[in-house]
């Protein structure tokens, strides 16, 4: 199967750019698969230290709009996250998206960091811990949001459950990649499964400078593509199979 990664400017105008660019890349390589960015559609919020209760509702909103653009990359399957509210309480859900499922909640953010920049425990409850893989067709697909790749038995669980594709939606900074690429490797490892990655990129209102390298990790390791300015999206045909050899040798097979 095509899956696709991306890196999306954070700056709006850009944004506009890079998301043509995306759909017709998408329409192109007839992409099966496409992973956005940690809460794409707006620029980066939770930079504010406090809670801002008509920022929060716009953000949503925008959000909300969103739901629409995402016709322009069918008929590809999206993975994507985005702020909703639920129960009275503030939270980052993954879902997977396309014409046919239509909207299909998978996942909801449960770490969030609390420094500079990355104010999210302030913006967003914790919910109970459920790292449940999803179920699309005979595919299994785990969400680790961010902060959650840091967590590294969640992986390791996701590859219990037999996933073949871990998606890491991201929101992280330029000076950080070399870790982020690195976690992204060790959860592919750890699990036997295809881990694919996108991130927000460049510099946005909130002065967060955003990293980019959206990437997809083979189950072994293998760094087998990542994004850049110069090539933001990258499709990579991948074979599922590997995913299910993988998780019969070490280090998944060792018993906990």
């Amino acid at each position: 199967m095509k899956i696709t990664v991306c890196e999306l400017a954070d700056s709006p105008d850009d944004f506009q750019k890079d998301w043509l660019s995306l759909v017709e890349h998408i329409r192109r390589e007839r992409s099966d698969l496409v992973l956005l960015p940690e809460m794409p559609a707006c620029p980066w919020f939770a930079a504010r230290p406090a809670f801002d209760e008509q920022v929060w509702r716009q953000v949503v909103l925008i959000h909300d709009l969103f739901m629409v653009s995402l016709e322009g990359l069918a008929p590809a399957t999206v993975l994507i996250t985005r702020p909703i509210e639920r129960d009275n309480q503030r939270v980052n859900q993954a879902f997977l998206w396309n014409q046919k499922l239509g909207y299909k909640p998978a996942h909801f953010k449960t770490y969030f960091p609390d420094e500079p920049g990355f104010f999210e425990a302030k913006w967003f409850h914790s919910t109970p811990r459920d790292f449940t893989s999803l179920d699309w067709g005979n595919i299994k697909i785990g969400f680790l949001i961010c902060t959650e790749l840091m967590f590294n038995e969640w992986a390791r669980y996701y590859g219990r459950q037999g996933a073949h594709i871990i998606a890491v939606p991201r929101a992280t900074e330029k000076v950080t990649v070399e870790r982020w690429l690195i976690a992204l490797r060790m959860a592919a490892i750890v699990a036997g499964a295809f881990v694919s990655s996108s991130n927000h990129v460049g510099l946005g209102p909130s002065g967060v400078n955003f990293g980019g390298a959206g990437a997809i990790i083979s189950p072994e390791g293998e760094v087998l593509a990542v994004t850049s300015r110069e090539q933001p999206f990258i499709t990579v045909n991948i074979n599922l199979h590997d995913a299910e050899t993988a998780k019969k040798t070490y280090p998944r097979y060792v018993v906990e």
